[in-house]
């Protein structure tokens, strides 16, 4: 029997009587609460939504600690352009505005990243500096983003000594640090979601929309799935679950390449490993997150004090140190975009399509893709709406 029909008999339910869930959703992440949500709220019908680790909220979960709102898998600070995606999450929780700033350790000084021009007027002397300030401006207009691969093309000798400072001091290290590679073996939608920013504005991110959830990550997905055609079980593998239990279709959110034992060999991600210390008020960091380019194991540190609003409390920083995924070891939290894994992930694809009105596949992991929480949530908007409502329509009227 091929991996691909042996798996569609676990997600069947039996001939003989009625399936006990709707859906079986995998993972408790954005992309499989929101999916679970709709599906229970729109449609009426039943979900069994399962997670193998202890909670929902996927790496968004928070916990308290110290006096201090703990993101427990990094910082995870929601910006999106998404009007529908902000009005979506606003059901579910209040907000508080939150604007991320991020320094980096550069020649022993702290700069704003992304690289801009204060960026460039903190490292370079005055006259050079605006010089180099000007060519920006003068190539590209005040406000816009080039990513650095691009500005590394330049003929200009300004900006090709800019280039290669930046692309020296601020990504190289970083890159190969986060992600095990050189920042041009990877995909070009990845180094650009760090440009230089042609811009005095030393906001990390400049979406519309910028905040927290008042009362946290984790409460607000409580509220989410806190409805009865939910039901929810953690600390489960998906494969146990799928012995034991009958439902009519599933949503998978874990690795893709998982859910069909890696028949076509294992996609490669990277995992992070984390420490968490308290240390005292005078050595807390002046912003959000201090990342460090060039010195240490390590690639940034997080003070959560910024990002719970409790700016007088004791510091709680958490140090990321990247590494690489091993399963069983630790988590899969980036897919790492090569043309190489992107050609092993079309094979997964037509495994999945295969499937296809049976299981679906979603989320960073699933389809294995980079996406940040705004998209995620858009990711399962819109495959609810393109997707599973038109099969839940056809199935009703079957």
């Amino acid at each position: 029997m091929s991996a691909q029909n042996s798996l569609l008999n676990r997600t069947q339910p039996g001939s003989s009587t009625m399936a006990q869930w709707d859906w079986l959703i995998v993972g408790a992440g954005f992309t499989g609460a929101v999916l679970a949500e709709r599906i229970a709220n729109e449609l009426d019908q039943s979900v069994l939504l399962i997670d193998r680790r202890h909670h929902v909220a996927g790496n968004a979960f928070d916990m308290q600690m110290d006096d201090v709102l703990l993101h427990r898998y990094g910082p995870h600070i929601f910006h999106t352009n998404s009007q529908k995606v902000w009005s979506y999450l606003s059901r579910f929780t209040s907000w508080r505005p939150y604007f991320h700033h991020v320094l980096g350790v550069v020649d022993g000084r702290h700069v704003p990243i992304p690289f801009n021009l204060n960026s460039i007027l903190a490292v370079f002397p005055p006259r050079m500096a605006d010089q180099l300030c000007d060519a920006l401006i003068a190539r590209y207009g005040f406000g816009q983003k080039v990513s650095i691969l691009k500005l590394r093309t330049e003929q200009n000798t300004e900006l090709c000594f800019l280039a290669d400072y930046v692309y020296a001091k601020v990504f190289e290290n970083y890159t190969l640090k986060q992600w095990g590679l050189r920042p041009e073996d990877l995909s070009p939608g990845v180094t650009g979601r760090v440009p230089i920013f042609v811009s005095r504005d030393d906001r990390y991110f400049q979406d519309y929309y910028q905040a927290m959830p008042e009362d946290g990550y984790t409460v607000l997905f409580n509220r989410m799935l806190d409805h009865p055609r939910i039901s929810i079980e953690l600390n489960v593998e998906y494969r146990d679950v799928a012995r034991t239990s009958c439902f009519r279709r599933t949503i998978f959110t874990g690795p893709i390449d998982e859910f069909f034992e890696h028949v076509h060999g294992a996609l490669p991600y990277r995992s992070l490993r984390f420490e968490t210390r308290s240390v005292p008020k005078h050595r807390g960091l002046p912003v959000g997150t201090v990342n460090f380019p060039n010195e240490f194991e390590f690639t940034r540190i997080t003070d959560h004090r910024h990002l719970s609003g409790e700016p007088d409390v004791t510091p709680l920083l958490v140090t990321e140190y990247p590494e690489p995924y091993c399963t069983g070891v630790n988590e899969p939290y980036y897919p790492i975009p090569t043309e190489q894994n992107a050609s092993l992930l079309q094979l997964y694809l037509k495994e999945a399509a295969g499937l296809d009105g049976q299981v679906f596949f979603a989320g960073r992991l699933g389809d294995y893709a980079y996406y940040n929480m705004d998209q995620a949530c858009a990711r399962a908007l819109s495959m609810f709406e393109k997707r599973i409502i038109p099969i839940a329509s056809y199935t009703k009227a079957a």
